[in-house]
């Protein structure tokens, strides 16, 4: 007799699948409004400041390519405590660092771990959710992650004016990680019953060519063997053949992943400049900070409205406006560097850029979505994403190369200038790949 399929016990997903997400988008959130500062504190101009920052984003990017294979071999759980691990290792030398260089190098670790959680953090639950509430489990994990980049900013302004010194802000994400791992390590997995490290289960290969042996050994390895993790096999089809993905979709990608790829560079330009923009009006360490993590509060509270947005009046309601929106906060941060009101201006347009990319929330998910086949849509998916990454990589480097060339306000200029190409982009593509009742 079949054995009954096991009841849904929620309380033990949120636990050992939001849980640490929580806390690692907490311990996230503290650290980047304060890594350009940290730069600055240890001697780098406005440019090189704003290259350290982007090297978060640079890690997460290049940790995209090998981090769908890590996932499938070792396991997600077993993966996010890994990357909470080495996350660790790279932020003691972002603590310790002596000079802006040695801070370079703790960043581009966190960055390359971050990549290896995310992912994992993403199979995990594809894994541990029955499919009936997938989505809603998948949409309040990316609300998750914004909680963390609210309370984050808050939390790293305490301790940072508590403690006098800007590293500290590293320790908190350092406690963070340290936690996840211990909540992963010692709450039981939903999908399995179990804890702690557990060895993925892979399908054994028959070493006989007769087919009854082989059908026997199946029979056995199914009896005695859980099924194989799901969202770790997702995640491993969706790094499978990354480049030959992108050929194979180039039209769509060099359309309809340009617009998602500027998308993805506005929203990470604003991680770096915001910072960058708050130690070129003097703003403090914890002040600035404390602006960021306001500006955090108006993201967070619009992620469940974008999705309403977007189910009731088509994906461009919500794409449009947040790409105009953030291309006007750039254009009006570059022009309020010369007035005296500089610091109120610089509150404002903090606000103003949250709550444009608080009305994209989700965006560039339900559009990969829309795009990707019915039948094989894994690959497809890993290739939208690493396209809204490279766009997410590429504008703090841009950030800072203009920076360094000519001044932080035509910095954000330019990136005002790619907003509305972006928002152009989207508006002539969406309505050409997608249908109408999804526009």
């Amino acid at each position: 007799m079949p054995s009954e399929t096991p009841a849904f016990d929620l309380r033990a997903v949120v636990l050992s699948g939001f849980l640490p997400a929580a806390l690692f988008a907490i311990g996230e959130g503290a650290i980047i409004p304060i890594i350009p500062i940290a730069a600055d504190n240890l001697g780098a101009g406005l440019a090189f400041a704003g290259f350290v920052a982007s090297l978060i984003l640079v890690g997460e990017l290049i940790g995209d390519v090998p981090s769908g294979v890590v996932v499938g071999r070792i396991g997600e759980r077993n993966a996010m405590i890994g990357a909470a691990v080495v996350s660790v290792v790279g932020l003691l030398v972002c603590t310790w660092a002596p000079n802006p260089w040695v801070l370079a190098v703790g960043v581009f670790l966190v960055g390359v771990s971050t990549a290896v959680f995310a992912l994992a953090r993403h199979a995990y639950m594809t894994t541990a959710i029955p499919v009936h509430v997938r989505a809603r489990a998948l949409s309040s994990l990316g609300g998750v992650f914004r909680f963390g980049y609210f309370v984050g900013p808050f939390i790293a302004a305490g301790v940072v004016h508590l403690t006098g010194t800007t590293q500290s802000a590293f320790w908190i994400h350092i406690t963070c990680c340290l936690l996840a791992a211990v909540v992963l390590l010692v709450i039981r997995d939903p999908a399995t019953g179990a804890r702690g490290f557990r060895k993925p289960h892979r399908a054994s290969r028959p070493t006989t060519p007769d087919a009854t042996t082989a059908s026997a050994a199946t029979a056995a390895t199914t009896a005695t063997e859980p099924p194989a993790d799901t969202g770790a096999q997702f995640v491993q089809d969706e790094a499978h053949g990354l480049f030959r993905t992108i050929r194979t979709h180039r039209k769509v990608l060099l359309r309809l992943g340009s617009g998602a790829g500027l998308i993805g560079a506005l929203r990470a330009g604003r991680q770096v400049i915001l910072p960058l923009w708050a130690v070129s009006v003097g703003l403090d360490d914890s002040t600035a900070a404390l602006v960021i993590g306001i500006a955090g509060a108006v993201d967070f509270a619009l992620f469940y409205t974008s999705g309403q947005i977007m189910d009731r009046w088509g994906r461009l309601a919500s794409a449009l406006p947040c790409m105009v929106g953030l291309a006007l906060s750039y254009f009006l941060l570059a022009w309020s560097g010369h007035l005296e009101t500089r610091v109120g201006w610089f509150v404002g347009i903090a606000i103003g850029m949250s709550l444009a990319n608080g009305v994209g929330s989700g965006i560039l998910m339900t559009l990969g979505a829309d795009l990707a086949p019915r039948d094989h849509p894994a690959p497809f998916l890993g290739a939208w994403r690493f396209t809204g990454d490279f766009g997410s990589a590429a504008a703090p480097l841009l950030i800072s190369g203009v920076t360094a060339v000519a001044s932080i306000a035509v910095a954000s200029g330019v990136m005002g200038v790619l907003g509305l190409v972006g928002a152009g982009v989207l508006l002539r593509y969406v309505p050409r790949y997608l249908p109408r009742r999804l526009r």
